[in-house]
């Protein structure tokens, strides 16, 4: 409507307006949101690059940051051509065109790869990481992710691919979904693609007894895959591993080691040739009476796991060093700290068994047995130097002496007189005390050794000749209004506390605070336990005890008792003769 009305206007500026009127309606044609179009680097500042396209009403402004991140940055200067995805032509806040060039470049990327597939074609890329169900792989020229489930990672079983990863390689594109953007590509297609004829003909290159030679590429329970010089792979069953009994080939075998292998059987009809590698020599075990359990020889370190290590006594032969033949005293020592592959050591043979074709060796027997020296040098009762090792919330463990082991020290062994718990936290590992040996299960190898008893005499003794209701003299050393009074028998190490319902008969006395500390008062044994260490001192078991007695004493005299320190003790003894009349 309106170039009609220009159009009816003959004017030079009408006219001119109109052309150009024109000219940005052809131009607007192409610039539609979704395209991706060309434009024009027109200034680049700090953060920003600005661009310019003609039909565009302003210009677009990319963030220099993500140019960098998809490596565009570098490649671009003032003038340069740029490809972007127009997102929106005028945001409806701001007003701005919204480009972005990033996604021009998957966009791009996808309509690339969307031709290879119709092609079939296949396209580089490289296994970034694992995930779940198999791997992730960067297609680095056309800026995609693609998923590799791990049933295409290879043609045989891969227990680990961890060798594959950074590696560039092709991939074949078996699956796009084109709604989510999702890529699948596959390695297995690639290394099954050269024809069963082809594959064939090597195959049949080869006679039972070539010898060939291959790396480690991959294990599975049944065995282990070997890719040979040719690029085939080979498989070389779990039982043609060694002459030794092998559970898993991971025990003998690592991802990259390079073997000579003997063709034992030739499959025409599955392409397979089958390999031994224990054939490349003698079989050990048919001169295995050569040794003798019990005695000392070499072997040398191959494979070392969490549970212990293996190694040759011979080629061939492997044997069988567990963790638990590593040390007399550490009960979970490490392996692979204490031993390197290729490593030389000595070991006893501990177990030939010829059916299982299975050596145990021992490397702790090769050392001197600490507990069995303990027990030369040592008896239950001897005082010994000892040093703190470890300590946990209950207890120590020491080294005794110049041995290598440790024994047991508790809480509760550590002092007679003080909180055994507060006691605990004095000590810190370094710390040197001499200490008794209270027990040695040297068949169980535990030792156990108390502190306190290589410090003397245990006070407790001093109630050995004392019973109960005995009267004993004690010191007072401190007062609690809650707990009661802290005293110390006069002979006597131990602190006891005497509670404050156990202080006086009436309640009114039972007031702690009439001792300042200091005082001496005496007082009847209440409780007493040595088993246990248990004893319970009492001032009030005193009063009643001493009541007894007046009453015995004094109960036929009239007034008897008026003068006693026992404020009912005048009723008392009135009520007693009553009962006599």
């Amino acid at each position: 409507m309106e170039l009609e009305i220009y159009s009816q206007n003959s004017s030079p500026a009408a006219e001119e307006f109109k052309s150009l009127l024109k000219t940005q309606f052809s131009k607007n044609k192409n610039l539609e949101e979704g395209n991706i179009i060309e434009c024009k680097v027109t200034k680049i500042t700090n953060n920003y690059v600005y661009l310019s396209s003609d039909g565009l009403k302003q210009e677009p402004i990319l963030d220099i940051n993500q140019l960098k991140s998809i490596g565009l940055f570098d490649k671009i200067k003032e003038g340069s051509k740029i490809s972007v995805l127009l997102e929106k032509l005028e945001h409806p806040k701001t007003g701005e065109i919204i480009v972005s060039a990033e996604k021009a470049l998957k966009l791009e990327g996808w309509n690339k790869i969307v031709e290879l597939h119709k092609k079939e074609e296949p396209v580089m890329g490289r296994i970034l990481r694992k995930c779940k169900g198999g791997a992730e792989v960067s297609i680095d020229e056309l800026n995609l992710l693609a998923f590799l489930p791990g049933s295409m990672i290879s043609d045989t079983p891969l227990k680990n691919f961890d060798h594959l990863i950074g590696e560039p390689q092709k991939f074949a594109i078996v699956k796009l979904d084109m709604q989510r953007g999702n890529v699948v590509v596959s390695r297995k297609h690639i290394i099954s693609s050269f024809k069963e004829a082809d594959k064939k003909k090597i195959i049949e290159g080869y006679k039972i007894g070539d010898v060939v030679s291959g790396e480690t590429k991959g294990f599975s329970s049944f065995g282990a895959f070997f890719r040979l010089d040719n690029g085939l792979d080979v498989l070389c069953h779990t039982s043609e591993l060694s002459y030794s009994r092998v559970n898993h080939p991971d025990e003998i075998l690592s991802i990259g080691d390079r073997k000579e292998l003997k063709v034992i059987s030739i499959d025409l009809t599955k392409l397979q040739l089958g390999t031994s590698l224990k054939q490349m020599g003698p079989n050990p075990f048919d001169n295995i009476d050569k040794y003798e359990i019990g005695k000392t020889y070499k072997i040398k370190i191959i494979k070392i796991a969490d549970f212990g290590a293996f190694g040759n006594l011979e080629d061939g032969l492997t044997v069988l060093l567990h963790q638990s033949e590593l040390s007399w005293t550490k009960k979970n020592p490490s392996p692979k700290k204490m031993f390197s592959v290729g490593q030389e050591i000595s070991v006893v043979i501990k177990e030939i068994d010829k059916e299982q074709k299975r050596v145990a060796v021992s490397y702790k027997m090769t050392l001197e047995n600490p507990f069995e020296t303990f027990e030369k040098k040592y008896k239950v009762g001897d005082i010994v130097d000892s040093k703190v090792v470890s300590k946990n919330e209950y207890s120590l463990f020491v080294k005794i002496a110049d041995l290598d082991l440790e024994a047991f020290l508790h809480q509760n062994n550590l002092t007679y007189l003080n909180d055994s718990e507060e006691e605990l936290k004095k000590y810190k590992v370094g710390d040197k005390i001499k200490v008794k040996i209270l027990e040695a299960k040297i068949d169980e190898q535990k030792i156990r050794v108390g502190l306190r008893e290589a410090s003397g005499p245990d006070p407790i003794e001093f109630f050995n000749d004392k019973n109960i209701n005995d009267r004993i003299t004690c010191k007072v050393i401190s007062t609690d209004k809650k707990k009661g009074l802290l005293v110390k028998p006069v002979g006597c190490e131990m602190e006891f506390t005497i509670k404050k319902s156990s202080i006086a008969m009436n309640a009114s006395d039972a007031r702690p605070e009439r001792w300042t500390g200091g005082e001496s008062v005496d007082v009847c044994i209440a409780e007493k336990d040595l088993g246990r260490r248990k004893i319970v001192l009492s001032i009030k078991l005193l009063e009643e005890i001493e009541k007894k007695e007046a009453l015995e004493k004094y109960g036929a005299e009239e007034g008897s008792g008026k003068q006693l320190p026992f404020s009912s003790l005048s009723e008392d003894l009135k009520k007693k003769d009553k009962e006599k009349k």
